[in-house]
C-alpha cells in the first residue's frame, strides 16, 4: 500500500511517502511556525520524488493531535482536501501514539509527552507497544506519579518521549534515571506505520483537544464603545 503521511501538530513540518514501511521519499523540516507555507511545496516534493505522483496514493495519514492548535488545522485541513479531491481514505493519528512509536525497538514501559504549558503535559502511557489509557492533560505532578507508578508495575525504569519530557524531568529530575529523548515530533516512519495499520472507520481525521485554547474571543466588536465598569 502506497501511503503518504503529514504531521504538521508538533515542532516540525513533515511529508513523505511510503510503500507500505518503506520510505520512497521523506521530508522533514523543524519549525514551530511556518507549517501552512510550507506543507503544500513539501508534498508536491514526495509525491514527485516517490513517482507515480498523486494518483499513485492509496491512503493518507495525519497527526489529529494533542498539539498546536494552528498547526492541527493545517495538517487536517490539507489532508483532507487531498483526500477529497482524490478519493483515498484518510486516518487520523495520535501524535502521542505516534511519539511513542517512534521509539527505537517499542518494547517496555513508554510515556509520551508533549508540553502543554501553564503546567501541564500532555500524555500517554505505553507497554510493550499498547495504549494503557487515552491522550490526557494531566499536571506535572500527576504525570510523574503515574510514570513512576508505571515503572514500578513494569520493573523497568519508563521511557520518556517527546518535548515534555524536558519539561517534566526539570520538575522531576529523578525521571531523568531513564533514556530521554525530546525530539520535537514524531519520526516519519512511525506515522507510516500506524497509517498502515489503522482501520479508517475507527480513526477519523478529527482534531483531538484535550482542553480549550488558551486564546479568548474579543469582548466587544471592533467601533463598539467600552461597556463602563460598576
Amino acid at each position: 500500500m502506497r501511503l503518504l503521511v503529514i504531521d504538521t501538530a508538533l515542532g516540525a513540518c513533515t511529508a513523505a511517502v511510503f510503500q507500505d514501511d518503506r520510505p520512497l521519499a521523506v521530508r522533514f523540516e523543524p519549525m514551530t511556525k511556518g507549517h501552512q507555507e510550507r506543507l503544500g511545496g513539501l508534498v508536491r516534493d514526495v509525491a514527485a520524488e516517490a513517482g507515480g505522483g498523486f494518483e499513485a496514493l492509496d491512503r493518507i495519514g495525519v497527526t489529529v493531535g494533542p498539539g498546536s492548535f494552528t498547526g492541527l488545522r493545517v495538517g487536517l485541513a490539507f489532508a483532507q482536501g487531498l483526500g477529497a479531491a482524490l478519493d483515498r481514505p484518510v486516518v487520523g493519528i495520535s501524535t502521542l501514539a505516534a511519539l511513542a512509536a517512534s521509539v527505537d525497538d517499542g518494547g517496555g514501559p513508554v510515556a509520551a509527552l508533549i508540553d502543554a504549558r501553564r503546567g501541564q503535559v500532555y500524555a500517554r502511557l505505553f507497554e510493550e507497544g499498547s495504549a494503557l489509557g487515552p491522550d490526557e492533560a494531566l499536571t506535572l505532578d500527576v504525570a510523574a506519579a503515574r510514570i513512576a507508578a508505571l515503572s514500578k508495575a513494569a520493573g523497568q525504569t519508563a521511557r520518556l518521549i517527546g518535548g515534555g519530557a524536558s519539561v517534566l524531568c526539570e520538575a522531576f529530575p529523578d525521571l531523568a534515571a531513564g533514556a530521554v529523548d525530546p525530539r520535537a515530533a514524531p519520526s516519519p516512519e512511525a506515522l507510516a506505520r500506524l497509517t498502515l495499520a489503522a482501520d479508517p472507520a475507527a480513526c477519523p481525521p478529527r482534531p483531538l483537544y484535550l482542553r480549550a485554547p488558551d486564546a479568548t474571543p474579543p469582548s466587544r466588536l471592533p467601533g463598539q464603545p467600552r461597556q463602563p465598569v460598576a
